[in-house]
Order: structure tokens, then C-alpha cells, then sequence
């Protein structure tokens, strides 16, 4: 969650700082200073001397795909009636545990729904 919280911030903002994830996802100081400590030890962030984070290539493909599976899945649940505020909650925690195998389908069939039907 700390990285799609980034990927989107990066995207509203030119710098991003702890205390914005902090502010954003709702946390406190010290449990976003010791998310951020774990994501540049893991090599998805880069912390400058200012205290702008930065993602990683690595980091940056995780949050991409962390983002496309809250969306879609998100998409999905509003889809089939799900309240948005109630999707978006659900898609948070699908998001983690769905396999690659089930999103995939998940998405060709949210895919194929939107083609358009074959006109005679």
C-alpha cells in the first residue's frame, strides 16, 4: 500500500515526503518512518538528503502493478454493484492475495466485456 500511496502522490506532486504518504493513507510518524526504512532496504525507494522519496525501477513496477489491481478489481466491484467507497476498501486487501492466474482472467473477462459485440 506504501508504494501505490507514492506512485500516487509522485503523480500530484513533484516531491513526495513521508509526512504526505503519512497525511494520505492515515498513518503515523513512526510507522511510515519505519515502512520507508524496509522499502529503501528493499530497493523500492530512494530517501535524498531533503526527504523526497523517490521509487526505484523496482519500486516503480511493483506500485504499477499494485495500481492496476486496485483499479480493476475496484472497477470490477462497482461493476456488479458494490458501493465505490466499498470497493475500493475490498480492492485494497484483494489486491494483495489475488494470484497473477486469477487477475489475469479477471481482467480478459472485464476485457471482453467491453468489446464490442460483432455487427451484421
Amino acid at each position: 500500500m506504501y508504494l501505490e500511496t507514492i506512485l500516487i502522490l509522485s503523480r500530484q506532486k513533484e516531491q513526495v515526503r513521508a509526512v504526505d504518504v503519512g497525511d494520505y493513507m492515515g498513518y503515523s510518524k513512526p510507522s511510515v518512518s519505519r515502512a520507508m526504512g524496509l522499502l529503501r532496504s528493499g530497493g523500492y525507494i530512494t530517501v535524498d538528503r531533503d526527504g523526497a522519496i523517490r521509487l526505484t525501477p523496482a519500486g516503480r513496477q511493483a506500485a504499477e502493478t499494485i495500481y492496476e489491481r486496485h483499479a480493476l478489481i475496484s472497477r470490477w466491484l462497482r461493476g456488479v454493484g458494490v458501493s465505490e467507497k466499498t470497493a475500493a476498501e475490498d480492492a485494497c486487501r484483494i489486491e494483495h492475495v489475488i494470484s497473477a492466474e486469477s487477475f489475469e482472467a479477471v481482467k480478459r473477462w472485464l476485457e471482453a466485456l467491453r468489446e464490442p459485440e460483432d455487427a451484421e
